[in-house]
């Protein structure tokens, strides 16, 4: 009987953290001491309220993007906006500081001496204009981060094997029940695994490079050694009241120290702005966030025939964060169309997942995720063999406990229960691992 190898190694795939919202926020509070500074400077006739909402829109532009990392972007659109709006001092200042970042010294230089003449700045903003100019204007520096983990742990199903030690052929009179075959059946093993997670900004539009590997060694069990490779890049835009981050990436996947998969994924996280897009005296919660994820993927198994597959996922999430606590849950449609003739043909489902974090007491934060996932396959599954058309239904329960130890350090301890539940009896397998991991990261 040909088994589907044992379960894919998993993944944490962490989307980088959006480029220092904290700093844009930081510098409206600047432009509002700015403008307190330039309105004693002198009065200046009102504009329309129109134009004023345009220039401030655009303004709101420069801010996500500045968000975004996209500085490029940001600095195009404030020099739209202080020649749309010459007495707009945040912007002036904001355009200064992106200019030196972006490595344009001498255009920063003009644009802070236009500051200090045109606007008479208090003091809170002449310290931070002496700071920037002391600091210099080399270039932004790319943004790098890298986390390294390191763990053992123990699997009470390596192989996925099968709930029942029994399966039953054919109907009625011609039914035979078979028994399976011990390497069929669930096998115990310990582990040790190690992952790394990478990235790095490549252009000042926001573009990114990553790269994560992991790999789960068994202490007997050496034919379900995992490794996984992943490669990416990241771009963030904007499209109209809508933040976009496209996503591409190429992974491999090795079983027994063979290739076993490969995948090269497409997918963008598109999240509105709410600002723009409703109505004038709505607001929406900030402490909540709205992703919408489409994604395009094609699989391919080199040692496996008739395996290859193309799949596409919609999925919406929403985040809430919390002062010590982020609550997600998602809902996603799949679709899995096969290549060839695959077992089952084409197949569909739904997937959902529900994960909160919080402290716990002192510098004990945990975790709680659950997860379930289900297809639907649109042919019997063997015909002549198993007549059955396999329905699929995944569900993952994990708990894990997070104790920072020293500076960028922490240990985790993760316990995570499978149940794959299913029609066709062969397929069915329960497992629990338990997992204790050390962890670095550089910032």
């Amino acid at each position: 009987m040909n088994r589907t190898p044992a379960r894919a190694i998993r993944l944490r795939l962490r989307p980088p953290v959006v480029r220092v919202l904290l700093r844009a926020i930081g510098h409206a509070l600047l432009a509002a001491l700015l403008w307190a500074g330039a309105g004693t400077a002198g009065a200046v006739a009102p504009e329309p309220a129109s134009a004023l909402a345009e220039h401030e829109d655009l303004y709101l532009e420069a801010m996500r993007a500045i968000a975004e990392g996209r500085h490029q972007d940001a600095s195009e659109a404030l020099s739209r906006m202080v020649v749309l709006e010459p007495q707009h001092a945040g912007a002036w200042l904001d355009l200064a500081i992106i200019q030196c970042e972006l490595g344009r010294a001498a255009e920063a230089a003009r644009l802070f001496d236009a500051i200090l003449t045109r606007f008479a700045p208090p003091p809170e903003i002449r310290d931070v204009i002496v700071t920037t100019r002391a600091r210099g204007c080399g270039g932004k520096q790319p943004d790098r981060k890298l986390a390294l983990l390191i763990g053992r742990g123990t699997d009470t199903n390596v192989n996925q094997g099968a709930s029942s030690p029994t399966f039953t052929f054919g109907f009625g009179s011609t039914a035979v029940e078979a028994q399976l075959l011990p390497d069929y059946l669930p096998r115990r093993d310990q582990f040790s695994v190690v992952q790394a997670d990478y990235s790095s900004d490549l252009t000042p539009g926001g573009t990114l490079a990553s790269l994560q590997f992991q790999a789960r060694v068994n202490d007997r069990l050496k034919q379900y050694d995992a490794a996984a490779l992943v490669v990416g890049l990241e771009r963030a835009a904007h499209a109209g009241p809508f933040g976009v981050r496209g996503i591409g990436s190429l992974g491999l996947l090795t079983l027994g120290g063979k290739l076993y998969q490969t995948q090269a994924l497409m997918q963008a996280r598109i999240s509105p702005d709410w600002i723009t897009l409703l109505p004038a005296g709505w607001s929406w919660p900030q402490s909540l966030q709205l992703t919408l994820i489409p994604g395009l993927a094609h699989i391919a198994y080199p040692t496996l025939t008739n395996y290859d597959a193309n799949a596409t996922e919609l999925r919406a999430q929403l985040t809430w964060r919390l002062p010590d606590a982020e609550i997600t849950a998602s809902a996603g449609h799949l679709a899995d169309f096969a290549a060839s003739r695959r077992p089952g043909g084409d197949r569909k489902g739904w997937s959902s997942t529900l994960r909160a974090s919080t402290r716990i007491a002192g510098e004990l934060f945990g975790e709680l995720g659950w997860s379930r996932q289900t297809w639907q396959s649109s042919t019997s599954y063997s015909p002549g063999l198993i007549d059955t058309v396999r329905h699929q239904d995944t569900q993952v329960v994990r708990g894990t406990l997070i104790l920072p130890v020293r500076e960028r350090q922490s240990l985790q301890l993760e316990l995570r229960s499978v149940n794959n539940r299913e029609n066709i009896s062969i397929f069915q397998y329960r497992s629990q691992q338990l997992q204790l991991s050390w962890q670095w990261q550089n910032q």
